[in-house]
């Protein structure tokens, strides 16, 4: 029996992970899956879900595919009453849906799209943790982590409408992991992948070579040895490569 836990430590365990149909998103959605979770994939694109999904099959996983667009907030409160009449709870929530949006100077930003990458940025990952809140507290071990960037952090000319949503992101997740920390096994986790090679880095750097950059792969890991491990709540993580 220790030996079936070691090779799925996650094994009864339910996570929800959004922008899953690629890059960091779907190697979590692979990694937990390994592990013995059985996991909730959520994105945009139903094609893109269903590759994850079987690729969770093939390394011995169950996944439920969920393809939604994060920004409709009636969408996520219906998964959201989906997953209650199902499982009843939720043990880790992956945020790590974004849009980079247009890398422009603070007063050239396009309002309007702004605005969008706000939306998704910031607005939807407040909606999905509203509408899992009641199942995360149902959880005997529950984890919210949230993908972020060094900008949020570390202000870089052109990226502060991005910066400015990540920073908000950090902030929203924090404050939640401090109003459930006495009252609910959740903790709350901030990550930094790093340099890592995904689309979003080659549309914010197209002239670097992706072969110099981690893979996707190796911030899937960090996280699940993050999932696995005993940090505390509000613990930040940045994955080096």
């Amino acid at each position: 029996m220790a030996g079936a836990d070691r090779e799925k430590p996650l094994a009864g365990k339910l996570a929800l992970v959004t922008g899953a149909s690629r890059g960091i998103g779907a190697e979590t959605a692979v990694a937990l899956g390994a592990a013995g979770a059985h996991v909730l994939v959520v994105a945009r694109t139903a094609g893109g879900l269903e590759a994850v999904e079987e690729r969770i099959h093939e390394a011995g996983g169950s996944a439920t595919i969920a393809p939604l667009d994060l920004i409709d907030g009636e969408s996520i409160g219906r998964l959201a009453t989906a997953v209650a009449e199902r499982w009843g709870r939720l043990d880790l929530l992956v945020l790590n849906a974004a849009s980079l949006g247009s890398l422009a100077s603070v007063p050239a930003i396009d309002t309007k799209e702004f605005a969008r990458t706000l939306t998704l940025n910031v607005s939807a990952q407040q909606a999905l943790i509203a509408a899992f809140d009641p199942l995360l507290r149902a959880s005997e071990r529950a984890r919210v982590i949230a993908l972020t960037s060094s900008v949020a952090r570390h202000p870089r000319p052109y990226w502060g409408g991005y910066a400015a949503t990540k920073a908000a992101l950090e902030a929203l997740v924090l404050a939640y992991g401090e109003e459930v920390r006495n009252i609910s096994a959740i903790r709350t986790h901030i990550v930094d992948p790093g340099a890592t090679r995904t689309a979003m880095r080659a549309k914010a750097f197209p002239g670097e070579d992706p072969a110099s950059l981690k893979g996707p792969e190796a911030v899937a890991q960090a996280i699940l040895n993050l999932v696995r491990g005993d940090a505390p709540d509000g613990h930040f993580l940045r994955v080096e490569g």
